[in-house]
C-alpha cells in the first residue's frame, strides 16, 4: 500500500498578502507606478489577479499599503530610540542617524512617492486616498512624538501634529536633495535639525526673555 501524501496546507490570507505586497514592491521599484498592472503583479507573485483583488482594491490600495510599510518602520525605528535610551542628546542623535540611514535604503520609495504624488495631483479619486492615508500616518506620527516629548521632558516648539508634518516633509526633502548630490546631505544633517527641533522644558523654549534695558533719561521713574 503505497504511503499516503501529507496534504499540501493551503496558505493563509496574511501569507497570500504578503506574497503579493512583496511582488507588487519589485515590479513598481523595476518599472514604476503607471507602467505596472494587476496582471504585472500577479505574475510577479504566481496568483491570479483574481486573487490580487481579494486582498487588495486595485493598484492605488497597493501602492498606499506599501508605502505606508516603509514609512511606518521608518519612523517606528526612529521613535523607539527615544525608549530606548535615556539621555535626550543621545536618543536625538540616535533616531536622526537611524531616519538618515532609511535615506539611501529606502531611496526607491522615496522616488515612487514623487510619482505618485504626481498621479494624485492630476487624478481626484488617487488624491483622496493618498490624503487619508497620510493623514492616518501624521497621526500615528504625532502619537509618537507626543510620547517621546512626555517622556524625556521636552517642550515642542510646535504642537505635536505640526511637528509630525514637520519631520516627514524634512524626511521627503532631504532624500530628494540627497538623491540630486549626495555630498549635499551629510549623514549628520537630519539628526542636527533634529535637535533644533526639541527644547528641553526650563531652557530656551520657556525661558522669558531678559528684561530691556530702560530708554536714557527714564531710570528711576
Amino acid at each position: 500500500m503505497a504511503p499516503s501524501r501529507t496534504p499540501r496546507r493551503r496558505p493563509s490570507r496574511a501569507e497570500t498578502r504578503r506574497k503579493i505586497i512583496d511582488a507588487a514592491g519589485e515590479v513598481f521599484a523595476r518599472q514604476g507606478i503607471a507602467a505596472t498592472s494587476l496582471n504585472d503583479i500577479a505574475a510577479a507573485a504566481g496568483l491570479t489577479k483574481g486573487a490580487v483583488y481579494s486582498n487588495f482594491e486595485g493598484r492605488d490600495d497597493l501602492v498606499l499599503t506599501i508605502m505606508e510599510e516603509h514609512i511606518v518602520e521608518r519612523m517606528r525605528s526612529a521613535t523607539t530610540a527615544f525608549d530606548e535610551l535615556s539621555d535626550l542628546g543621545e536618543a536625538t542623535a540616535e533616531a536622526g542617524a537611524r531616519l538618515a540611514a532609511g535615506v539611501d535604503t529606502d531611496a526607491t520609495w522615496h522616488r515612487l512617492l514623487l510619482e505618485y504624488w504626481g498621479i494624485a495631483m492630476r487624478n481626484p479619486a488617487v488624491h483622496k486616498g493618498l490624503a487619508l492615508r497620510r493623514a492616518q500616518l501624521r497621526d500615528a506620527i504625532t502619537a509618537a512624538v507626543a510620547r517621546a516629548a512626555t517622556q524625556h521632558g521636552v517642550e515642542l516648539p510646535l504642537p505635536p501634529e505640526q511637528l509630525a508634518v514637520v519631520v516627514l516633509a524634512l524626511s521627503n526633502g532631504l532624500a530628494v536633495e540627497r538623491g540630486v548630490e549626495a555630498s549635499a546631505v551629510p549623514d549628520s544633517l537630519f539628526a542636527d535639525v533634529l535637535k533644533l527641533l526639541v527644547t528641553p522644558r526650563g531652557i530656551s523654549g520657556s525661558a522669558e526673555p531678559p528684561d530691556s534695558p530702560a530708554p536714557p533719561g527714564t531710570a528711576g521713574r
